[in-house]
This record gives C-alpha cells, sequence and structure tokens, in this order.
C-alpha cells in the first residue's frame, strides 16, 4: 500500500533544524519497528500556543502495523516511546488502541488530531480520523477530564504567595474548555487564544491573561511570579460553579465505524 504523506506546519513557527530532527526520528521509528506513521504532531504547550523559550517539543504520533501484527494471539506493546532527551519527547499509539481511545472520547487523542502544529500525515486516513473525533466526543468525559485536570493543578500549585506562572495556564486552559463545552460549542479547541476568544469578555481578565501570556512566553518554564488577582479570583470563582458530572465513563457510540476504519487501514 502507497502512502502519500504530506508534511505541514502552523502559524506556530518550529525551528527548521528541529522540524528535521523530528521527521528523522519518525523515519527511524518506521525503519526500527516496521510500522506506518500515519500522523504526528506537537501536543504540549508548542501545540497549546503558549510555549517557553525553553520549552521542549513533545511530539505524538499514531502508527499502524502490518496485518500479520494483529493475527497474534499474545497481546503486543502498543506504544512506542523514544528516550527522553533535553529537547524532544517523542512517543505514540498504535492504531488500534488509539481507536479503542477514540470510542472513549479520550481527550489527549482528540487534542493531538486538533493540534496547530503537524510536522507528517496521511492526509485521507487522518481526514476520516478527525471527522470520527467529533461523532465520538463526549461532552461529560471531556468535562471530567478538563475540570479534574484543573481542580488538580490549582490545589497542588497556585496556593502559595508566589506561583509558577506556567501552572496558571495549566488551570485556565481547562477550566477554559469546560467553560467551552457547558456553551454547548462541542469539542474544544487545542488553541488557548482561540478558547479565550470563545469564552472570556471580561476586559479586565482579558487584559491580565495576555500580560500572563507574554510573560510566560519571554521567561522560562520554571519562572515565579506573584498572584495575578483577577486571574485567581476567576479560577476560584470558577470551580466553585462548576459540579463533576456523573456517568461520564459510558462509551458514546457505535464502534462498527472505527473497526471498519482499522480495516481499511493496515497494510496487507
Amino acid at each position: 500500500m502507497d502512502y502519500d504523506y504530506t508534511t505541514v506546519l502552523s502559524e506556530h513557527p518550529i525551528d527548521p533544524a528541529v522540524k528535521e530532527r523530528v521527521l528523522a526520528e519518525l523515519l527511524d521509528i518506521e525503519h526500527r519497528h516496521d510500522v506506518t506513521v500515519l500522523y504526528a504532531c506537537e501536543s504540549g504547550s508548542r501545540g497549546w500556543g503558549f510555549a517557553s523559550p525553553d520549552s521542549d517539543y513533545d511530539v505524538r504520533f499514531l502508527y499502524v502495523h502490518r496485518l500479520d501484527w494483529y493475527l497474534r494471539v499474545e497481546p503486543q506493546r502498543d506504544v512506542i516511546e523514544k528516550p527522553i532527551d533535553d529537547e524532544l519527547d517523542v512517543s505514540g499509539w498504535e492504531l488500534r488502541k488509539a481507536l479503542g481511545l477514540l470510542h472513549r472520547s479520550n481527550p489527549a487523542l482528540l487534542e493531538w488530531l486538533d493540534s496547530p502544529v503537524v510536522y507528517r500525515q496521511h492526509a485521507d486516513h487522518v481526514g476520516a480520523l478527525r471527522g470520527m473525533a467529533k461523532a465520538f466526543f463526549s461532552p461529560l468525559r471531556g468535562r471530567h477530564h478538563y475540570l479534574s485536570m484543573a481542580r488538580k493543578n490549582f490545589r497542588g500549585y497556585l496556593q502559595d504567595d508566589m506561583v509558577r506562572y506556567k501552572k496558571y495556564l495549566y488551570v485556565l486552559r481547562p477550566l477554559l474548555a469546560v467553560k467551552w463545552i457547558d456553551a454547548g460549542r462541542g469539542m474544544p479547541p487545542m488553541r488557548f487564544a482561540e478558547l479565550v476568544a470563545g469564552t472570556v469578555d471580561d476586559p479586565v481578565l482579558i487584559a491580565e491573561i495576555n500580560a500572563l501570556l507574554e510573560s510566560k512566553m519571554r521567561a522560562g518554564e520554571a519562572e515565579y511570579g506573584p498572584r495575578r488577582p483577577a486571574i485567581h479570583r476567576f479560577i476560584e470563582a470558577s470551580l466553585a460553579d462548576v459540579q463533576s458530572p456523573s456517568n461520564y465513563q459510558r462509551p458514546d457510540g457505535d464502534a462498527t465505524a472505527l473497526d471498519l476504519y482499522l480495516r481499511s487501514v493496515i497494510p496487507r
């Protein structure tokens, strides 16, 4: 089966030398593991749009084996991870694993598919996958994921007078995703700027978020500073208002389409 790949980079710039290194890593993974990489993107702060100068590159990918791999009695490892270095964090999920997670509306996978920084993709297969992602999105499951993330990061990192600015964004982003879902707008976008534009209308809060972003993108990942009062009030009020959803673990949708997709993609 011939794979006609395209390489895509968004308006979020990636150093050309890093891009070449990422593509070389993906080729090495294909040769070393005898797989085909269908899709590779940025998943962390560079995908969200608020990377610091010293942020690493969180490369995530989806891959498929040849047919024989799927016809074995014993389960095989369904994750490929490269050793993390000071610049690249590269790991990926096998396609059947990814489709099982898609059936359960896994928020991490949905974010990967919406990343504005795409290193490599098979256009036809990934287009179909994105279409199914919308069909299998569960507001209940997404809401639970983002609310849990916001609460955990707020309790763990934002209780002192001096706080790590990066952690504000790790609370703000999931809280705004909850507001996006509660407004009935479907899957929250991965881009932080788009989330803010669609959920925040308080000019004081917007100004403070913009100042926070400017500091975060200019300073290092470990930058500390005094509490941001408007952001802190917004977070506390939001966490007090929203409630955890019930029955969020129930998978939605018929998996038949996912089975058909898997069969169509596996190289024979």
